[in-house]
């Protein structure tokens, strides 16, 4: 991963670092690695993963098919 560093600001290009390293998932990798996971954690874990994907994906395609508005309701 590179970042440009302009006119001697640093401070912009560690900004811009710390956004692609959290867009890549660097961050979430490295606080899974700290501890050791169980395989039946990490079954859990995956799986719950996958649910929540294929959720978000029906929730967008029925947001674009019209079934669903697309904002929050108020409760």
């Amino acid at each position: 991963m590179q970042v440009l560093v302009r006119d001697n600001n640093v401070d912009q290009a560690l900004r811009v670092l710390k956004k692609k390293m959290q867009r890549e998932g660097i961050f979430r990798e490295m606080r899974m690695r700290d501890h050791f996971e169980k395989p039946s954690e990490k079954r859990v874990r995956e799986k719950a993963e996958a649910l929540s994907r294929v959720r978000k994906l029906a929730r967008k395609r029925a947001i674009r098919e019209g079934l669903v508005s697309g904002r929050p309701s108020a409760r």
